[in-house]
């Protein structure tokens, strides 16, 4: 099969297989979130396969550079979860498998080569917080590996015992935060720190009937020196539904810094780029 024809075969099956319509919009009662809901949403509703963080697939061009065929590509992120166990975990926690895999594809070169595929397993615990019959949100610990699939001097790969936590504001605005203790095993990325990352911090915005949406995530890097703004990679994004019934939203997102794949993680990359993306229940995972 080719490769286009395949991903956009997986980008349907992912839409299909996501909740819809109004099934994907969780009921809001006295301006919170309803309970019921979100506890059925982790114990019942992600027992087989699901949604992890945004699917999309999205083609652009850099900012500040004229767009050539060098430097235009499409970038699309493929994210699923597995939750292993249906019965509840000591503490209230849920064991998850993930699976991410972020690709850049220059299609409009020659052969049109995948220049660069991030392939991001994990497996990890998830655990609700209710507060006076509040949702306020989730905390998580994750292990995670990150590698290229490449070998000699293009491999590259690291690991992550990552700890993450979200707190809904309202039920239309969710702030997070996640770090991790990495354990960098790549020869060939000993400096990945400098550029990948050692946490971040963002915000997810809905609006009241979940047809609009935007979102900030800012990653710091690991730098001798604190120069504010400029030790973050930025990614924002935007995003609209294409109808009420639909899980599929039209798509736009701006990455700057770097670290936005492993192959180039060391190089500085400003781009924007617009498509179609998928999202999971309630905000999505960063």
């Amino acid at each position: 099969m080719k490769p286009l024809r395949f991903i956009l075969t997986l980008l349907a099956f992912l839409a299909l297989a996501a909740p819809r319509g109004e099934a994907q919009i969780i009921s809001v009662a006295d301006e919170h979130v309803n309970v019921d809901s979100v506890r059925r949403s982790f114990a019942d509703q992600h027992y087989y396969f699901g949604l992890y963080k945004d699917n999309y697939f999205i083609f652009g061009c850099p900012i500040g550079y004229r767009p050539t065929r060098a430097n235009s590509d499409v970038k699309f992120q493929v994210s699923v979860a597995q939750k292993l166990t249906k019965a509840t975990l000591p503490l209230g926690t849920y064991l998850y498998l993930y699976y991410t895999q972020k690709v850049f594809w220059s299609v409009l070169e020659n052969s049109m080569p995948m220049t660069d595929l991030n392939f991001n397993p994990g497996i990890g615990l998830a655990k609700p917080i209710f507060v006076k019959g509040r949702f306020l949100g989730k905390v998580t610990l994750t292990l995670e590996h990150e590698s290229n699939g490449r070998d000699s001097i293009q491999s590259r790969s690291w690991n992550k015992v990552s700890f993450g936590g979200s707190i809904m504001v309202d039920p239309n605005l969710m702030v997070y935060g996640k770090f991790w203790i990495p354990i960098v095993d790549g020869k060939n990325n000993r400096d990945i720190l400098k550029y990948s990352g050692i946490f971040q911090v963002g915000w997810d915005w809905r609006s009241n009937n979940r047809r609009l949406g935007a979102s900030m995530n800012l990653v710091k890097r690991k730098t001798k020196f604190f120069r504010g703004f400029f030790d973050y990679n930025l990614t924002a994004e935007f995003s609209w539904r294409l109808s009420k019934t639909a899980n599929q939203f039209l798509f736009v997102q701006y990455y700057n810094g770097y670290g936005e794949g492993l192959l180039d993680y060391n190089k500085y990359h400003s781009m924007l780029r617009v498509g179609i993306v998928i999202k999971p229940t309630l905000f999505s995972e960063f």
